[in-house]
């Protein structure tokens, strides 16, 4: 993956971020290149080596097509759920360890449905809470929103669960 100097990014655990420099630092006599990222609204400032960027995870933010993606995970119909929440937070934390994008906008589509629909325990809605953050981030930054207007986005993204399928048979008879 190619970098360059104010390309915006996106780090796993930190979230948007934009390159502000491209460093060389010598290290052990070898010269080691670095990405240092300026986290946005924080002040934490990230250096990441650039031949370690894809093992980290600094990955492009959405595209278009992937952000599609997005919205059929939180459009789809609710997943298979444990009815015990220990259990159920225990598998959604794993899903989110994952950092995979999508993984964590089915945690969020399901809780935010079980939210309205059964409630949530205290650690679901912190879980929650934080699963949306960066769904959030990156709604804004691949379709150009406020942080305002993203979240209302993935709400009705969410509400739009489909109508489950009839079976023809059933409907006609």
């Amino acid at each position: 993956m190619q970098f360059s100097a104010g390309q915006v990014v996106v780090h796993p655990h930190h979230g948007p971020a934009t390159i502000t420099e491209i460093t060389t630092r010598i290290l052990r006599g070898v010269p080691t290149s670095y990405l240092t990222l300026q986290v946005h609204h924080t002040s934490l400032v990230v250096a990441v080596p650039m031949d370690k960027a894809h093992e980290v995870g600094v990955r492009v933010v959405f595209d278009r097509a992937q952000i599609e993606s997005l919205f059929d995970v939180l459009q789809a119909p609710t997943g298979q759920e444990e009815e015990q929440w220990s259990r159920r937070q225990k598998a959604n934390h794993e899903k989110l360890l994952s950092s995979d994008l999508l993984a964590a906008a089915g945690v969020v589509r399901d809780l935010t449905r079980r939210l309205d629909a059964k409630g949530l325990s205290w650690g679901e809605k912190d879980m929650l809470r934080d699963a949306r953050k960066p769904l959030l981030a990156e709604l804004a930054l691949s379709l150009e929103l406020s942080d305002d207007a993203a979240a209302a986005v993935l709400d009705a993204a969410i509400a739009r669960e489909p109508a489950p399928k009839r079976d023809p048979v059933a409907v006609a008879g």
